[in-house]
Parts: C-alpha cells; sequence; structure tokens
C-alpha cells in the first residue's frame, strides 16, 4: 500500500497508509531502524455502543496543509454520524510526533465520543525483548527496547491526559494483540507487558448536538527515558496545537526561500513542484543520506526495503536540491559519500543511512571470474553532480577537502577502469541492477563524471590533469559512436556485451536508460543520432492505454500486470522524454510536448502529491513502492530544465535580455560547460 502522507524532520520519520494506519517509524536514523516494521498501528472510534476503526466504512482524504509537512485529514463515517478533521506533524525541532484531531458530532443530541490509538513496536525491527509500561510520572505509555524510547501521551479541549490505556502483549498463541481490548470501548489499564508488546491509549469528550471537539496525542522519541519525558513535558508546555502550527510556518518558511519562475507552468505543476521537495526532504537522513523509499510493504515482495542509499540516487536528487536552492541539504550528501567511497575511487552498490554497507545482490565472482560488484554510474553522477553544484554555488571551501578525498580519488578509477577492446567504460551492472555489461547509460554518465573532474581541475589550476581527465573524455566518446551507434538500427542500443566465447554481442532492446546519453552532456539533445533513439523510445515505449507515460524497456517484468504494454508506466521515464523535448524546443509551441508529460506526472499522483515508483497501466493506481525519492527528484529536475529552457525563450525584443528570474545566472554555468564541452568535442574523431 502506498505511504500517502510521511511527516518527518531528519531524524523522526512517520508514513501513513491509505486507511490513515501509522505503518512505518524511523528513528534515529531515517530509513534505518524501522520501529513498526509495517505493522497497523491504527485509530478507532467509539459511540453509541458501537466502535470502529478507521478504514472500511470511512471515507478517507489524505492530504497535506498547502506548502508544508503538516496532513490535512478528513474522515468521514455516515453510520456513526461523525466527522473527524485531523493534522499530523513531526515537530521540526523536537522528536515527536503531534496530532491533532478534532471531532465533529453530526447527530443533534449529546454524545459521549472515544478516541483509541494503538502502538504496535517492533523496536529496531523485531518484536523480541520489547517492553511497554504505564509511566505514572508523566500519566503515559513508554516502549522502549536497549536505547529506543517512545512515550505516548494525549489530552482533549475538555481535560488533560489520556482517559484510559492498556498494554499487553501480541502474536503470541491466540493472542492477537491488546488493539482487541478496545473494541468495546474499554480499555483494561494494564500497565506493563514485555517480549512482543503493543498497547492503547484512549482520549473521550462529551459533544452536544451539532458540535465538535478536539483532542491530541503525541509520540515522543529518545534515547532513554528521561528524554522522552522532557520531550513529553515540552509538548504539555508548550501546547500541541501550537507545536504544530510553528511546524506548519516553518515548512512554509522553508519551501517558499526561493522562487523560481513557476508562473511559467500550470499551477498544479507549480504545487507538485514545491510537494515535491518537501516530500523528498521526508526522505533524507540529518547525517547526509538520501534514501530511495521508506515503504516497508515491499519487504513481501523480496525481504528487503528500498530503504537505502543508492548514489547514484542520491547524486540525482542532490543535484535537483541543489537547482531548487537548497545547498545545504546537497552538502551533506556529498560529505555522506566522501566518507564511504571505497579506497579504489569507487562506490559500492548501496549504503545504509548510517554510512555502513548494505545488502546487495551482486557478485564479486561470476563464472569463476572476480569482478567488482559495481554500478559504475553510480560513482560517476556523484562527481557530475557535486560540479554543477559548486558551479552554482562557488563555495570553494566546501569542496577543497572534497577534491583530493573524492574528486580526483573518483576520476582515477574512472579513466583506469576502461574495456581494453573499445575504450568504454569497463562492464558494470546497470541502473536497473538486472544486467552487467557496457551500458549507454553507463557512458554518459562516466563522460559527465570525468568532464566534470577535468573542470574541476581546471578551477583548482591543475592544468595537466584536467587535460588528461579530458582526453579520456574524449576516447570515451569517440568510442561510444563507434560502439553504441548501431546503423542498423538507427539508433544506440542499450548495451554491448561479451558473451561466452568473449565475442562482442548487442542488447537492441529499446530502454528509456539511453537518456544518459544526452544529460550529461555526451551528446546534444539535436544530435541527429539522439533524435532517432527518443523518437524511437517514443514509439515503442509509451504505454498505449487509457493510462500513458513511459516504460522503462520493452518487455519489462518488473511488477508487470499486462502482456499488452511494452512494461508499467514509470515517473522517471516519462520525465527523461519531457526532459529531451524541453531541450530541443525552440519557441513556446515546441515546448508544450514537455508540459503535457509533466501535467501527466501530475494526474496520476495520489491526492496528496505523493509519487510511487510506477503506475498500473490499466487502472493508474500506484505500484511499487510510494513515495520513491527518485520519482519526486526527477519532477524538480525536470521543471528546472522546462524553466531553463523557457527562460532562454522568452527573451526581451527590444534589449534581448531574459525577462524571467534565472537565465542570467545560468548564463555563466551554459557558457563554462559548453566552453569544456566544445574542446572535447574537438578532440573526437567521429
Amino acid at each position: 500500500m502506498p505511504r500517502d502522507i510521511p511527516v518527518a524532520n531528519g531524524r523522526l520519520l512517520v508514513c501513513f497508509d491509505p486507511d490513515y494506519c501509522i505503518r512505518d517509524l524511523y528513528f534515529p536514523h531515517i530509513g534505518k531502524e524501522n520501529h513498526l516494521s509495517g505493522n497497523h498501528s491504527r485509530t478507532g472510534v467509539w459511540v453509541d455502543g458501537k466502535f470502529s476503526w478507521i478504514g472500511t466504512g470511512w471515507e478517507i482524504d489524505l492530504k497535506y496543509v498547502s506548502d508544508t509537512l503538516v496532513t490535512e485529514v478528513n474522515l468521514y463515517n455516515r453510520e456513526l454520524a461523525l466527522l473527524l478533521s485531523c493534522h499530523d506533524a513531526v515537530d521540526f525541532h523536537e522528536n515527536v510526533l503531534l496530532r491533532e484531531i478534532s471531532v465533529e458530532n453530526m447527530e443533534p443530541r449529546k454524545r459521549e465520543i472515544r478516541l483509541f490509538f494503538t502502538n504496535d513496536f517492533d523496536i529496531s525491527g523485531n518484536s523480541v525483548g520489547d517492553t511497554g509500561a504505564f509511566d505514572p510520572k508523566t500519566g503515559g505509555v513508554v516502549h522502549y527496547k536497549d536505547d529506543i524510547y517512545f512515550l505516548v501521551n494525549g489530552r482533549t479541549d475538555q481535560m488533560e491526559g489520556l482517559s484510559s490505556f492498556a498494554v499487553g502483549q501480541k502474536e503470541i498463541g491466540s493472542l492477537e494483540g491488546t488493539f482487541r481490548d478496545a473494541e468495546d470501548g474499554v480499555l483494561s489499564g494494564n500497565p506493563i507487558a514485555q517480549g512482543a508488546v503493543d498497547s492503547v491509549v484512549s482520549l473521550s469528550m462529551e459533544l452536544e448536538g451539532l458540535s465538535s471537539g478536539k483532542a491530541y496525542f503525541w509520540l515522543s522519541a529518545g534515547n532513554n527515558w528521561e528524554e522522552v519525558r522532557q520531550i513529553d513535558a515540552t509538548v504539555k508546555s508548550k501546547r500541541a496545537e501550537v507545536m504544530i502550527a510553528r511546524t506548519s510556518d516553518y515548512w512554509r518558511l522553508w519551501i517558499q526561500k526561493e522562487n523560481p519562475s513557476l508562473e511559467l507552468l500550470p499551477e498544479k505543476v507549480a504545487d507538485l513542484y514545491r510537494r515535491s521537495l518537501l516530500i523528498l526532504r521526508t526522505q533524507i537522513d540529518w547525517q547526509g543520506g538520501i534514501i530511495a523509499a521508506n515503504d516497508s510493504d515491499v519487504i513481501r515482495f523480496n525481504r528487503d526495503t528500498y530503504s537505502y542509499i543508492w548514489p547514484r540516487d542520491g547524486a540525482l536528487a542532490a543535484n535537483a536540491l541543489d537547482q531548487a536552492g537548497y545547498a545545504p541539504l546537497s552538502q551533506k550528501f556529498y560529505r555522506f559519500v566522501a566518507d564511504i567511497i571505497q579506497d579504489g575511487g569507487y562506490f559500492l552498490h548501496k549504503y545504509n543511512p548510517d554510512g555502513t554497507l548494505a545488502s546487495s545482490w551482486h557478485p564479486w565472482l561470476s563464472k569463476g571470474q572476480t569482478q567488482l560488484p559495481i554500478q559504475e554510474d553510480e560513482t560517476a553522477l556523484v562527481i557530475w553532480a557535486l560540479w554543477h553544484h559548486f558551479v552554482l554555488h562557488r563555495d570553494v571551501e566546501f569542496i577543497k577537502p572534497l577534491y583530493k578525498a573524492l574528486i580526483k580519488r573518483a576520476a582515477d578509477f574512472m579513466c583506469e577502469y576502461r574495456d581494453a577492446e573499445t575504450g568504454l567504460p569497463a562492464p558494470s551492472y546497470d541502473l536497473w541492477e538486472e544486467r552487467r555489461g557496457i551500458l549507454s547509460f553507463t557512458v554518459g554518465a562516466v563522460f559527465g563524471g570525468i568532464t566534470a573532474a577535468s573542470l574541476f581541475c581546471r578551477a583548482f589550476g591543475e592544468k595537466d590533469k584536467a587535460d588528461y581527465y579530458m582526453k579520456v573524455a574524449a576516447e570515451i566518446r569517440d568510442s561510444a559512436s563507434i560502439h553504441l551507434w548501431r546503423e542498423d538500427l538507427n539508433r544506440f542500443c542499450r548495451m554491448i556485451y561479451r558473451g561466452d566465447n568473449w565475442q562482442m554481442m548487442v542488447d537492441q532492446t529499446s530502454d528509456a536508460s539511453v537518456w544518459g546519453l544526452f544529460a550529461f552532456g555526451l551528446y546534444a539533445a539535436d544530435d541527429p543520432r539522439i533524435i532517432s533513439t527518443m523518437s524511437d523510445l517514443r514509439k515503442k515505449l509509451w504505454v498505449n492505454t487509457r493510462v500513458g507515460g513511459m516504460a522503462r524497456y520493452e518487455g519489462d517484468k518488473y511488477h508487470r500486470v499486462s502482456e499488452d504494454v511494452p512494461g508499467n508506466p514509470w515517473f522517471i521515464c516519462t520525465l527523461w522524454m519531457a526532459d529531451f523535448l524541453a531541450e530541443r524546443a525552440g519557441d513556446e509551441t515546441a515546448i508544450r510536448g514537455a508540459v503535457e508529460l509533466l501535467e501527466w506526472v501530475t494526474e496520476h499522483a495520489l491526492p496528496s502529491g505523493v509519487l510511487a515508483e510506477q503506475v498500473h497501466p490499466l487502472t493508474g493506481l500506484p505500484l511499487s513502492v510510494s513515495p520513491l525519492m527518485w520519482s519526486h527528484a526527477t519532477l524538480v529536475a525536470t521543471v528546472h530544465r522546462v524553466l531553463w529552457r523557457l527562460e532562454k525563450i522568452k527573451l526581451c525584443p527590444e534589449c534581448g535580455l531574459a525577462l524571467t528570474r534565472g537565465a542570467a545566472r545560468d548564463h555563466w554555468i551554459d557558457t563554462l560547460y559548453a566552453d569544456t564541452c566544445d574542446r572535447i568535442y574537438k578532440m573526437c574523431h567521429v
């Protein structure tokens, strides 16, 4: 199930599913320790002797307050004659989830309404050795194991403190869980349990007919009992509603600090741009790791998650953040990857949010031969993105410690890790993590990375090193034109690889990732070969159903639901096509196709603005993990690419200067990068 409305502050992330259940809770690292493991922490209501968990029988609308990370949830139950209006937020400063529930009694008579909140923890990812206990000092319930503590508490606008509570064991013998204790409207008050435990807390209010009241619930996270007590005291002192309001103000200030020319785009695209930045922020750990996704339902698919840092995905996200004006976040990412790069100058498959090596399926041994289990584009794109960061922000002192340790180390590796026969980057795994060879996407990324390293060296006065990197980039471009361009196909191929007899083979599959051939500067978007290639992709990968969108590649089996389409539409692949259309556009009419694809993305987002990885090709519903950080980062980057082109198109007829913001700033970037690319092109022979 999608995670419709994630809320976070960099240390504490809480994810809700479409039934308004809390399913994932990460602390103290975003994406590392999931203390719910996908369990359902429910909200329930008792009134007039009837009980109902939010879900079936409720009309549920999950959104955010505009330009914030505060939820705006409406829950209506016709049978119970109740309307609940909820706001949820993780405080921007304190590690506490805050929830405000406005209950409207839609009957003309006075009624008692009881709200129930379940807490189904698996602390540190398992339920072995957990403890749940009532804390008389705070009047709340504490769950803890080792150095992870949670304290749940609440109040209404009629009374301070919880109305009742219960702690008990779960999933032991016939015991389903303490949540069942709530279904008669009365909790047992059991004060402690250990092992596999859950708890329920309750708030009660009496409402006159056709009136409303408010309840507040909060969950504090810390590393010891005293810390969560202190946070609980802060909430009681400052008041939950005030903390929710200040968090709303904080995120509104955060998202409005920059002012791109969004008025040039449809309003719904501008709204999704801002929402994407906010959702992207929820997936970033305080130590700099940018997590791919935090939707634990995917565990059912392969017993693993997306809660890792792929250096490639993170680099592309950092680049999007840089373009949007959020340099401090991207700087943290670059410091993070500088600390984890291997001594040999490359990144391995993926990493945990604390910088340790994560799980992998890339082998060190294949067919009796040792190999590097890497996706080389991950190394290359970190350097490519870092150069663009430097161009935008010119933060010399930030780059200085990264110059030798990260930039030159990675560039030296890329220059050495080459195929002896073709001169192209040596075989590695593709960005889809399914095949090994010499990929068009990887070649484009490595070209971009080595070019970026050459620019860094020139900026730092190492001309000889800059010339060497430039020479290697030119050789790679020559070789790509010879080996990856296929005259018989009239397009670039996805990959070349060696068969069992060491003969070079060609993978002719049409794959959206060949976007990387122009995205990182290897070729221009108006190169006839790129035009022919992208036209082929549009023809073969567009999903010809009422849903539309671009598939990854022909015959994609991942989460496949229909044999009548090339694959499921992916947001990133659709946005890559928009990038191509924007790059080639010479006037506002020509760029309309790119804007239409941005509108397609908005039409297939969840009502909250969340973007999944994929879309069901027949129903348009989200597939795979949701939200996917990469989808949101790509939306941000594509919006900037479209704006960049629009700003170049909209020139003053009198003076020739840009009529919109941003174009003047980009002029220096264009000139510097184009100058280097021109030098590389002049060194090429094909």
